[in-house]
This record gives C-alpha cells, structure tokens and sequence, in this order.
C-alpha cells in the first residue's frame, strides 16, 4: 500500500504531513492513512486512534496485515484521548468528519491537556469550515496551507494550521471562504461556490416570505450572497 492507493481527498491531506512526523491519525478509517504514509517513509511513528470497536478492529488488522505494529499503534479512545504527551506528536490528521465534529475534538483534547500546541494540525472537514477555522483562529493558529478537491461529486477541503509566534488576524470574509484558498480561486472553490449562490439565493427568497423575526437572519445570508458573487467576479477576471 502506498499514498497512491489512499483516496484522493486523504492523498491531499498527506501532502501536508512533514517528513518524518510523528503522526496521530484520529478518526483513523482502517489505518490507511498512517499506513500508506509508514510504508513510504515518510512518518517515524504513527498512532491510529478509533471511538468504536468494529473500525478499531479493522485499523489492527490493516496495520498487522502491513508488518506495522511496532511502529503504529491502534488505539482504542475517543478523539485525541488517543494521544498523550508523552507520545510527542508532531502531525494530527482528522480526516472525513463535519467541521463543527472536529472542532470539538480539538476543544475536548485541549481541555484533557492532549495538544501541546507544537503539533501540525492538518483537517479535512466536508462541511462546517468556518466554525472550524474560527476555532483555529481563536486559539492563536495560523493557517498555513488550504486545498479544496473534488471526489465522487462531493467537495473537500482541506485546512493546515500551525502555532506560529503572532497568528494573523483574519476578516470574517476570509474565515468564510478560507484565506489560502481565496487567493487561489481554482475550478473547484468556483463551482462550490456558485452552487452555493443559488442555494444561498433560495434561501434569502424564503425568509423575505417568512412570518417570524428573521431580519437578523436575512442579514448574514445577504451578506453572505454579496460576498460570494464579489468573488466570483474577481474570480472570472
């Protein structure tokens, strides 16, 4: 097994992993991740964290079936309970969840003193990317690297954050969108966020028909719907 035989969104997350990082891969999806990654040489040492026993189960054996065990260990824990300090993580991975489920792991594993903060978070959220990325920002991260791909006609993005020594103050534009990718603005991002245009356009359409309090409502998705069609206009220039 090697990196070429990981789905394409986790090929993009492992883009981002440094070379010989400790790694602890949390929601861990069979191991492959750290697996394909041991298997290259690219990390020194993996942990392969699962909540329930039946993928915790199939971690084990993709890591034994691949020779690994003495190099990544399959834990059975929630979230970053997987990890201890002791471990010196230097990459985390949380891969294929909603970006609100892995900003509470990350709030629950710096509550339990799991993160030193040292660490490499590199996380794949399929929705809930600005409540994530606020997270980040409100704990002083930085995010360093963005991606956004397509895969099975689902959108992913992915976002890279490091504690640096001053962390950038971001607008709200660029936490709604991401930073990184709105300097980009590749294929992708615009057909998500044309998508995104007519479904916001329905919506506000709705709440002006609404008989309750919505103006506060109506607000933030017009705002929204401003800001998509400003960048897709300086996206087509």
């Amino acid at each position: 097994m090697n990196a070429k035989d990981l789905s394409l969104r986790l090929q993009k997350a492992a883009e981002f992993v440094p070379q010989d990082a400790r790694l602890a891969d949390i929601g861990s999806d069979h191991a492959y991740l750290p697996v394909a990654l041991m298997l290259q040489e690219k990390i020194s040492y993996g942990i392969a964290g699962e909540v329930v026993v039946g993928p915790y189960e199939s971690a084990k054996r993709q890591v034994a079936k691949n020779g690994l065990e003495k190099s990544i260990d399959v834990r059975l824990a929630d979230g970053l309970e997987a990890v201890e300090l002791s471990d010196q993580v230097s990459a985390i991975t949380i891969c294929g969840m909603g970006g609100v489920l892995i900003r509470d792991i990350l709030q629950r594993g710096k509550d339990k003193n799991r993160l030193s903060g040292k660490e490499r978070l590199i996380l794949q959220p399929n929705v809930g990317e600005r409540q994530l990325r606020q997270w980040l920002v409100n704990e002083h991260y930085t995010i360093t690297h963005e991606a956004i791909i397509e895969e099975n006609n689902k959108v992913y993005e992915v976002i890279v954050a490091d504690k640096l020594s001053k962390a950038p103050e971001y607008s709200a534009k660029e936490l709604f969108f991401g930073p990184v990718l709105l300097n980009d603005k590749n294929a992708v991002f615009v057909a998500k966020w044309q998508h995104k245009l007519e479904k916001s356009e329905k919506i506000l359409a709705s709440l002006h028909q609404s008989d309750q309090d919505v103006a506060e409502k109506i607000q933030e998705v017009a705002q929204e719907i401003e800001w998509i069609k400003e960048v897709l206009a300086d996206a087509g220039k």
